[in-house]
């Protein structure tokens, strides 16, 4: 009875704890978004925030990735850079397929935040946060600390050969039957 219990539970925190880890920010970050966006879990959707030349498309899928009509659907996107106040305010509207378009200005940075929200006919609404450009701006400072350190390493060479460490694991014993290092 016990036993059969506790398989009962476990598999119920399993269930339940599966779904929810296998879409994380990071998941999405180390995954190439279908049209060069940035990817984010919202309740039973994936949202993809595309952004180039004062327009914003979202494009909507279900966690299988297959495409959800945004036809009848409503959106905003909210951008606010920092903590800095006003936050600027762009309509989403349904642009055929699992589009969701909107134009306005505004500039975006890498401290730039882009809070989707998304309401479809008879589902409730759904909000991702997204950093549009800090992914790539993650992406060129790691370039440049990368070249700093392959510039950085040139006086290393040759560390392979350190005199006066010719000693380590000799003993007096000259035999050779005492072997100083432990196998596992």
């Amino acid at each position: 009875m016990i036993k059969s219990m506790v398989m009962v539970l476990t598999s119920a925190v399993l269930a339940v704890s599966l779904p929810a880890s296998a879409h994380t920010d990071e998941y999405f970050e180390t995954h190439a978004a279908p049209h060069a966006g940035q990817m984010r879990m919202a309740g039973p959707y994936h949202l993809e925030l595309v952004t180039k030349d004062k327009e914003l498309t979202v494009y909507v899928t279900d966690h299988a990735d297959a495409q959800i009509n945004t036809e009848g659907g409503v959106g905003k996107a909210a951008l606010q850079v920092g903590k800095a106040k006003p936050k600027t305010s762009i309509k989403l509207e349904p642009a055929g397929n699992n589009i969701m378009k909107g134009t306005g200005d505004f500039v975006l940075t890498p401290e730039t935040v882009v809070v989707v929200f998304v309401k479809l006919p008879e589902q409730e609404a759904q909000s991702a946060r997204f950093t549009p450009l800090k992914k790539a701006a993650a992406k060129d400072s790691q370039k440049k600390s990368d070249k700093k350190s392959e510039e950085g390493h040139g006086d290393h060479a040759g560390h392979g050969n350190h005199s006066g460490h010719g000693s380590h694991g000799q003993s007096g014993n000259q035999g050779g039957d005492h072997n100083h290092h432990m196998h596992h």
